[in-house]
């Protein structure tokens, strides 16, 4: 097993752990008895992969977190968020996903004379198997098995033309899981989904790493108030992890919800935005 993934896995059920077990406040000498770690090497080891401390990453984590952000406004955090944006010298750079939907002949021959070009890459949550074509990302998600996620790849454009290999569209996307992202230029994706799923899919842009939504709101925002429902589906549907964030969509009640790539992970990111993106906020939080 490849270090950083085995670094991901300990990192991974340290914050299963802390999930489980915010209400209590876990110690360090805890977190660390439960991936066989010492306190000093976990700390070490946590801190550089989630750019933060452990005591300061479960202020993110915990479902008190969503709970907290919910509650501090009248406004549906999605409005707040895209209206105010973040601010300070950690925001994102002003990043635009171009979304390119398959025309109706791509969409219904299933990819035939598409070319799409495939690897298997690193991130900090796991590995992922990254896709695209000649007009940007088409798939991109976190997988425990190389052999059945690429089936899950074909079967989505079953006649379409394969090749592994690394591109330049792959390459810039990966750009958004560094902390510099003056260097990334515009990202285009090029999906396959029904007119409704990549207006759901586009609404998910615009919330801003380091806030959450939630399915209602993004069901306001495309004008169908009384579609949570399908909203959901929609979202469940996604096909590019990350880059389309629907790990900042979580329950009106402050519940995570669910996430196909795990709860575990999904919790990971959020945490991992939030430390990025509101350092001070983290530093305050901890002197409360």
């Amino acid at each position: 097993m490849k270090q950083d993934q085995l670094n991901y896995e300990r990192i991974a059920k340290a914050i299963e752990y802390i999930r489980l077990n915010f209400k209590k406040q876990p110690s360090l000498e805890e977190i660390a008895e439960v991936v066989s770690l010492s306190p000093f090497h976990f700390q070490r080891l946590f801190t550089e992969w989630a750019g933060t401390s452990p005591k300061k990453f479960l202020q993110y984590i915990s479902i008190a977190y969503a709970r907290k952000l919910l509650k501090e406004t009248e406004a549906s955090l999605f409005d707040v968020a895209y209206e105010t944006g973040l601010s300070g010298n950690s925001r994102l750079h002003e990043l635009f996903i171009n979304i390119e939907g398959m025309t109706p002949a791509e969409f219904k021959n299933g990819g035939k004379d598409l070319h799409i070009r495939y690897s298997f890459v690193t991130s900090p949550f796991g590995p992922l198997l990254l896709a695209s074509t000649e007009k940007g990302v088409c798939y991109m998600a976190f997988y425990d098995n190389q052999e059945n996620e690429l089936l899950k790849l074909k079967s989505t454009f079953p006649q379409a033309n394969y090749l592994e290999g690394f591109d330049k569209i792959q390459a810039n996307a990966l750009l958004i899981f560094q902390k510099d992202w003056t260097k990334l230029d515009q990202i285009k994706l090029h999906l396959k989904g029904t007119s409704f799923q990549l207006k759901v899919w586009e609404s998910l842009l615009k919330i801003p790493m380091g806030k959450l939504s939630t399915y209602g709101s993004i069901a306001q925002s495309i004008s169908v108030p009384n579609a949570s429902r399908a909203v959901g589906t929609a979202i469940g549907s996604n096909p590019v992890a990350f880059l389309i964030p629907c790990h900042r969509v979580i329950q009106s009640s402050g519940n995570l919800g669910g996430y196909m790539w795990g709860l575990n992970r999904k919790s990971a990111i959020i945490g991992w935005e939030a430390s990025i993106t509101d350092p001070l906020n983290l530093i305050s939080e901890n002197h409360s």
